[in-house]
């Protein structure tokens, strides 16, 4: 027997898939394969009430939340770029120590939030990692202005 690709191949060359339902017609992907089928009608139900279960409220909160620390703190760090290229570095170098700061505070907040979440969360692959403050900070300062 062959392989699976030639298998398909000879298939479609003796056209067996010429007549499936659905022929031509957009897939329908609206369906998480990642659920637990238990749960799968009531969170239909609750998608299509305008609903979702809290724990994936919560998931969507602190993603919004990384994703304006981030973008807060790179924009502190082109401004930082900014005033040390102009003017006196030491000022500069303040207002980005004033920024860096205010990062670790809002990474140790979000982690806390992170942790509460991950013990919501039903099933380890949707538990969300730690964010690492300083590793963040030096992937900012490695990355172009």
């Amino acid at each position: 027997m062959g392989s699976v690709e030639e298998i398909i191949r000879r298939a479609m060359e003796e056209g067996k898939f010429d007549d499936l339902a659905g022929k031509g017609k957009p897939l329908k992907l609206d369906q998480n394969f990642l659920e637990d089928p238990d749960w799968r009608v009531a969170n239909q139900i609750l998608k299509n009430s305008g609903f979702s279960l809290p724990w994936v409220e919560t998931r969507r909160d602190i993603e919004q939340q990384i994703g304006k620390v981030e973008s807060d703190l790179n924009r502190a760090w082109r401004r930082y770029n900014q005033k040390a290229a102009k003017g006196p570095p030491a000022v500069a170098k303040q207002e980005w120590e004033r920024a860096t700061q205010r990062f670790r505070q809002e990474v140790a907040n979000l982690n806390r939030q992170i942790v509460s979440y991950n013990l919501q969360a039903p099933l380890s692959r949707f538990q969300r990692p730690l964010i690492h403050a300083e590793r963040e900070l030096e992937r900012i300062m490695r990355s172009p202005v």
